[in-house]
């Protein structure tokens, strides 16, 4: 087990485009063209330390440019040493959907001179991925189930790993890898750059960052047990009977892409085919799909092809999707923490968004707690107008329009 010294004081650095960066020509060249041209706070602050060489402890919302903060120094680092046919990078991730946006941020700029990266990840079928790694990848992204079984089975060789990038680390815990963690990291020199990204900063990631660390620079950006101010937060109280109702009348009523997040994976499907038998294009994803399944579902509702997307917290992490106008929680999450990856799928990188929460008589509680862990507020709104329509075919289900009762000294909108 590696000893970390106590780690460095904060330093700020501030660039305000990327060609201020020390950066060749090269990746200059292809940011431009990716029209990635003014950094991100936490692209501006990891960049520079990375590019050092010096460890890292990062925390920041979601949809804040976490990714590009590791994927451009790697490529720099890449670009100035001599080409290997030995896996050099090491990228973990929890899920699979967070390890193709990583691998496809990293395609889009590596450039001719740099081979493919390998990906690794369940649910597809590995020919492709060890012709990859086989066909000499100097950067592996992997989920680590997929990696302990090719590692089990010496189909990949770690020995000559230089930087290792733990890449949504409290996610990967809460799903619990951190034994598959343990034994990849046992494999990886011990002579090594580790950049850990977390959207935050709990006792088992600062303990899992104080093992694998050496002084690691610490960059933190806003609360990460709070919802950015970027998304208004409004619940409705509704019957629990009533929630299908309420959601189709805000589904009529917006406009915009919605995610709407269920507890379950058989609510998931049991909302989705009502959402699709009421006129809704409406797709699913949760973790009994198949990735082709998963990726149809992500694809049709990035394009454009359907305008809903029903998901348990599998999508709450990680997926860059682009422009959702609106998060439904259908179901209230399990834990507190996972509201903030929820609502953070909307009004990301400085857009603004919606969250909406249903909540029935029985989750008032619940509710309440979420607020109370992530000192929020939620502004509580009424069901307004004429919701005929969407009990055509409920005709005995009544949604009355009503607020969440306040505490004592509490005053609503």
């Amino acid at each position: 087990m590696r000893i970390a010294r106590r780690p460095s004081r904060k330093i700020t650095i501030r660039m305000t485009t990327f060609s201020e960066m020390p950066l060749s020509a090269a990746l200059q060249q292809r940011l431009a063209a990716c029209q990635f041209l003014n950094p991100m706070p936490i692209q501006s602050a990891a960049i520079p330390h990375a590019l050092a060489g010096k460890d890292l402890m990062a925390t920041a919302h979601t949809g804040t440019g976490k990714t590009l903060a590791f994927v451009v120094p790697i490529i720099e680092r890449l670009l100035q040493t001599p080409q290997s046919r030995s896996v050099e990078v090491l990228v973990l991730v929890p899920t699979r959907e967070l390890a193709m946006q990583v691998h496809e941020q990293f395609e889009q700029l590596r450039g001719k001179s740099i081979p493919p990266a390998a990906l690794v990840i369940g649910g597809v079928a590995e020919k492709r991925q060890l012709d990859a790694i086989r066909s000499g990848a100097r950067v592996l992204v992997a989920t680590p189930g997929r990696l302990e079984d090719f590692l089990g089975r010496r189909l990949v060789d770690l020995r000559q790993v230089k930087v290792l990038v733990l890449d949504e680390a409290d996610r990967m815990l809460d799903m619990g890898f951190l034994p598959s963690i343990r034994r990849i990291v046992g494999i990886l020199p011990s002579q090594r750059q580790t950049m850990c990204f977390s959207a935050t900063l709990e006792a088992s990631v600062a303990g899992l960052v104080s093992e694998y660390t050496r002084n690691p620079v610490r960059i933190a950006l806003g609360s990460t047990l709070k919802p950015v101010d970027s998304v208004e937060l409004h619940a409705f109280e509704v019957a629990s009977s009533d929630k299908f109702d309420a959601l189709s009348h805000l589904l009529r009523t917006e406009k915009g892409r919605t995610l709407v997040f269920a507890r379950t994976k058989r609510g998931t499907e049991r909302l989705a085919k009502h959402l699709v038998r009421d006129g809704f294009l409406a797709a699913m994803i949760h973790g009994d799909r198949s990735q082709s399944q998963r990726t149809g579902a992500l694809s049709g509702f990035d394009e454009g092809r359907f305008r809903v997307l029903v998901a348990t917290d599998v999508a709450s992490r990680g997926l860059d999707i682009q422009d959702v106008a609106h998060v439904i929680n259908y179901d209230l999450p399990t834990l507190p923490e996972d509201f903030i990856h929820r609502v953070g799928r909307t009004g990301r990188a400085g857009a603004r968004g919606r969250a909406s929460t249903l909540v029935s008589p029985a989750e008032i509680l619940e509710l309440r707690n979420i607020e109370r862990v992530l000192n929020v507020r939620l502004q509580r709104r009424e069901i307004n107008g004429d919701i005929s329509a969407e009990r055509l075919s409920r005709p005995r289900n009544t949604l009355a329009s009503r607020t969440l009762r306040p505490l004592p000294g509490e005053i609503f909108a």
